[in-house]
């Protein structure tokens, strides 16, 4: 095992760690900040293995960009902070979620891993034949998602700029002869 494995498995630990925490917590802030770790310990991933390109605009992309989003959107819609009881689930539920997504992690390792065995190979790309397929193949995905990206940030600006319809105040209870 060399220096590179270990620290791949380093971060890869840590990825996993905080995309865990990112889906447990109970509040949408903190959420938001452990996304920005788990995506920047992506980022390290990729580090790790040579891609220092993709590094970069996994940093730039995703937590330069979508997680400032998400942030934005919290903000301007005016999300409840804290934990909220009418959302939440008992103990017991969320055990049996964690069962069932350990057993289908599992399964998908099980299947996968095999596959994977000769793809794991690291092969020397240059910087040309990655932009050949980033903005040839690609630019049509990432099109899309700059445009469902400008709709989720208007569409937030939307619901922030409505107002509530004002509640109508009920009437004041009176006595029997309509004398309050």
């Amino acid at each position: 095992m060399t220096a590179l494995d270990v620290a791949f498995a380093a971060v890869g630990l840590v990825t996993a760690a905080s995309g865990l925490l990112a889906v447990t917590t109970r509040h949408v802030v903190h959420a938001a900040l452990w996304l920005v770790v788990c995506l920047g310990a992506v980022a390290g991933c990729y580090l790790v293995l040579g891609a220092e390109f993709v590094a970069l605009v996994q940093l730039l992309v995703y937590v330069g960009a979508i997680v400032v989003l998400v942030l934005f959107a919290l903000m301007l819609t005016r999300a409840p902070i804290g934990a909220n009881p009418d959302i939440s689930t008992g103990r017991l539920h969320r055990v049996l979620a964690g069962v069932l997504g350990a057993g289908v992690t599992a399964l998908l390792a099980a299947a996968l891993l095999p596959l994977a065995g000769p793809a794991v190979e690291r092969r020397d790309t240059s910087t040309t034949q990655l932009a050949e397929q980033l903005f040839g193949t690609w630019v049509w995905p990432f099109e899309v998602l700059s445009v469902l990206l400008l709709v989720a940030l208007v569409a937030a600006m939307a619901v922030s700029r409505m107002t509530r319809p004002p509640v109508a105040a009920e009437p004041a209870v009176t006595g029997e002869d309509g004398v309050g």
